[in-house]
């Protein structure tokens, strides 16, 4: 079977396959807020019957939360799990939209077209690239080039509380050779991306306290110790002068990148004055001596995400607080054991309590980070076949963000993950006015057709 027929029918077929994922995109399937459990059952229902057009076993299958949708079609070749999520962020502040964030809408850009509206990018526009792919490949050839399954989940953006239960349950429908996940975005512009690294997240919530009341500074100021102080100092020692986290055996498990994965991050030409410009900053931080993008796709962080205690309204209270807390976060890398590490954490911050003090910690969730080998020969295969339909050669990346499905695939299915997607940095996702290139989409369409082609091949 060949791939030049199924790239000419997606290039006919556009104005049709922006149509449908128009009609899923008027779904408001925000998983996180029950007054839209209606919709969301709805947009998998929409999916199942979607994928039944085009000849795959789909069906929905009920969770505590909301469903996920299953599809099967069988072929030669290896087996393909692709994964994606059908639920989107919520859309307030409302007032920001240009215009209904579910009355999507095709506009002309400065940087050419786009099509507007909540779940765009994330995720409804990048699922359907896969699926408009094997509609394609379908209506060319009678058959798709390979065993796949779909596995559409409808709880990502509300923290997957019914994902673990379902792999464990059913695991052995769902085991598959490779896994796609197509939740992430070019490098940039011209160059697509495998992204070959995930970070992991550790997030704790603490809180200090003191005195049993808030206190009058100038009648107990100097003579009782303030529990900001103790937060401050605290945070204070988290790092030492040159970046490093002082959290003791944080780095255990972290590993340098290979050499030949270096030059290719070096060969990106990725500018950092001008990552930074963007966001009105000019000095690099982080660990002395490694590069931004090693930092950012490569390296654990700890981060102080807010901070609270006192009197922080209008004017002055000149209090010596009660209380004082922090939240705080740490990205993890390799073979980091965030178990171990919140231990550490918690032991660390103890140690550093004066008399008479107390510490609570509200631990809200872990997931160790996510590598893939990029020796099995899927993941070359993959890349040559996105290089084959953009502009510049694709790229093994990383990523500074957390995507824990690609864990639990490797885990609980034994299954390695390809994450491959076409979105970029402006696509304002979970922001107003969400939007998707129409190159993306289409691009990415024609890229999932070269990348089942090449994968199907032995």
């Amino acid at each position: 079977m060949s791939v030049d027929p199924v790239l000419v029918r997606i290039d006919s077929d556009l104005p049709q396959s922006l149509e449908r994922l128009k009609e899923l995109l008027r779904i408001p399937s925000i998983s996180t807020d029950p007054a839209y459990k209606a919709d969301c059952d709805h947009a998998a229902d929409w999916l199942v019957e979607d994928l039944k057009s085009i000849g795959i076993a789909a069906s929905k299958r009920e969770t505590p939360g909301h469903p996920m949708v299953v599809g099967h079609v069988d072929g030669p070749g290896p087996h393909l799990l692709f994964y994606g999520h059908y639920d989107v962020q919520p859309v307030d502040p409302l007032d920001l939209w240009d215009n209904d964030p579910f009355d999507p809408q095709i506009e002309e850009t400065a940087k050419g077209r786009v099509i507007r509206g909540r779940g765009t990018s994330d995720d409804k526009g990048q699922l359907m690239t896969f699926v408009e792919a094997c509609r394609a490949w379908k209506a060319e050839h009678g058959t798709l080039p390979c065993k796949i399954t779909f596995f559409f989940e409808g709880e990502e953006e509300s923290g997957s509380p019914s994902l673990v239960p379902f792999l464990t349950e059913n695991a052995e429908e769902l085991k598959a050779d490779i896994a796609l996940i197509c939740d992430t975005g070019l490098y940039d512009s011209r160059v697509p991306a495998i992204t070959t690294m995930l970070r992991g997240m550790l997030k704790e919530e603490i809180t200090i306290t003191g005195p049993s009341r808030d206190l009058h500074s100038g009648m107990y100021g100097g003579a009782a110790m303030n529990p900001i102080r103790v937060l401050a100092r605290i945070i204070a020692a988290l790092h030492d002068d040159n970046g490093k986290v002082t959290v003791p055996g944080f780095y255990d498990g972290v590993t340098d990148i290979p050499d030949e994965l270096r030059e290719q991050w070096d060969a990106l030409g990725f500018d950092h004055k001008a990552f930074l410009k963007d966001v009105g900053l000019s000095k690099l931080a982080g660990e002395a001596g490694r590069s931004a993008l090693e930092m950012i796709w490569a390296r654990p962080t700890c981060e102080v995400n807010g901070i609270g205690g006192g009197y922080q309204g209008a004017g002055f209270k000149t209090v010596l607080p009660s209380k004082a807390e922090a939240k705080i976060s740490f990205r993890l890398v390799g073979d980091q054991d965030p178990a171990a590490i919140d231990k550490s954490f918690r032991d660390m911050v103890r140690e550093m309590l004066p008399r008479d003090f107390e510490v609570t910690f509200d631990s809200d969730g872990a997931a160790p980070a996510s590598v893939m080998s990029i020796d099995n020969p899927a993941f070359e295969k993959a890349r040559h076949a996105l290089s084959d339909e953009w502009p510049d050669e694709a790229a093994f990346i990383g990523s500074g963000g957390s995507i824990p499905v690609a864990g639990y695939f490797q885990t609980l299915l034994g299954t390695e993950s390809m994450l491959i997607g076409f979105g970029k940095d402006d696509d304002q996702i979970h922001s107003p006015n969400e939007k998707y290139d129409v190159e993306s989409f289409h691009k990415g369409t024609r890229s999932w057709a070269r990348i089942l082609d090449a994968l199907s091949k032995q």
